[in-house]
């Protein structure tokens, strides 16, 4: 079990979040996976993610998984600070804490009486872990990110992920913000590590287009250092025919890994069984296939087009020829090897909920068996925690 179980890495630590839709909680939500009491401080009108398939106009479900996924296992507490006493039960909460994760906006805080440096002032003991779209200083610092705007668009990432002249494709929701909160929780986590050798808290930050500049940085970096940048471009257009997504017969898709072309080219060929290909002038070897890549990549979907997906990638294994499938959705739940890897686990259901399963947090610690407490609803903890601080 997880939380106030007393069982996993963060056992004994407590956590207070302040909030809303998705990166602040996912911060706080792995930090509930690995053990820790994270109270969840919400208003009266709940963390909005609560509400999210109204909020996009899809009819109105019992069951919400974004929202589940990032908050199982914490405690909820309603507070509606507007009001005095309210901002007073608040401050009991974070005199009794370890560490704050919010992911409101610096202005409104500041109202609350919550921004950073008046929270450290009364609590220096306190790891003050802040999460926004772009960050704490400059011209934008209270804009609305999301993480569509500041970690896909505004980092550069979805402009590079799609060649010249076209827009972007639809982003699928939340993968930004949970990088972004992944990338908090190891912030806090190291803070937390500061605090034990030196005994001060302090603010640790992050945000949505620092951490979507993070993960674009080897692209970022070569044009930095070299002034330039090779564009994307279309699959059929590669410059890397090796390292390529392609179809087998019946349709099912899967992605060549042969990065290094000299060593792995002969074992492909081997494969599919065309040593002509081998031998064309325009093949012969690394530099030829990059020179070439267009052709190289016409010629090997027609071959590939020729084989069905279990003799190609049976073939494939048989000759050391690295490669992985392009799953589905559905696939990936069914695949044995995200089963095995722990990739899914059973949630605690509430009385009349199914069991039903959801995505495990990415890490496991030996001898912590990760079970999740259930999904708090609004309030539901907020005469026990209060009564908890007197």
């Amino acid at each position: 079990m997880n939380g106030a179980s007393g069982t996993g890495p963060l056992a004994g630590f407590r956590i207070v979040e302040l909030g809303v839709w998705v990166a602040g909680p996912a911060a706080a939500g792995l930090l509930s996976d690995w053990g820790a009491d994270v109270i969840k401080v919400e208003p009266p009108a709940g963390d909005p993610q609560r509400r999210i398939f109204g909020a996009v106009g899809v009819k109105t479900q019992s069951a919400v998984p974004p929202f589940e996924s990032d908050n199982r296992g914490k405690r909820s507490v309603m507070l509606d600070l507007q009001l005095p006493e309210a901002r007073e039960s608040m401050e009991r909460l974070l005199a009794s804490a370890d560490a704050f994760i919010t992911n409101v906006r610096p202005s409104a805080l500041r109202r609350l009486g919550l921004h950073h440096d008046d929270v450290l002032a009364r609590h220096p003991r306190l790891v003050y872990a802040s999460l926004t779209g772009y960050g704490l200083e400059g011209p934008d610092r209270d804009r609305a990110g999301y993480d569509v705007g500041a970690f896909w668009a505004r980092s550069g990432l979805a402009h590079t992920i799609v060649p010249p002249g076209q827009l972007p494709p639809a982003i699928q929701s939340g993968m930004g913000d949970h990088i972004t909160g992944l990338s908090l929780a190891a912030g806090v986590m190291a803070k937390l590590l500061e605090r034990e050798r030196t005994g001060h808290g302090g603010l640790v930050a992050t945000s949505l287009l620092r951490t979507g500049m993070y993960a674009l940085s080897w692209d970022i970096g070569i044009q930095l250092r070299l002034g330039r940048r090779a564009s994307t471009r279309t699959r059929d257009r590669n410059p890397s025919p090796l390292v390529n997504s392609y179809q087998a017969a019946d349709g099912r898709g899967f992605w060549l890994l042969l990065l290094e072309a000299d060593r792995h080219w002969p074992k492909l060929i081997a494969a599919i069984g065309r040593p002509d290909l081998a031998a064309d002038e325009r093949f012969v070897d690394a530099r030829a296939l990059k020179d070439n890549s267009e052709a190289a990549i016409a010629a090997l979907d027609a071959a590939f087009a020729l084989v069905p997906y279990d003799e190609l990638t049976a073939a494939f294994d048989q000759h050391d020829v690295w490669w992985a499938p392009i799953s589905s959705i559905p696939g990936v739940i069914a695949d044995p090897q995200a089963q095995a890897a722990r990739g899914f686990v059973e949630m605690s259901p509430r009385d009349g909920e199914e069991p039903y399963r959801a995505v495990n947090n990415p890490l496991d610690f030996g001898g912590y068996e990760f079970r999740p407490g259930p999904v708090p609803t609004l309030g539901e903890h907020t005469a026990e925690v209060l009564g908890e601080l007197g």
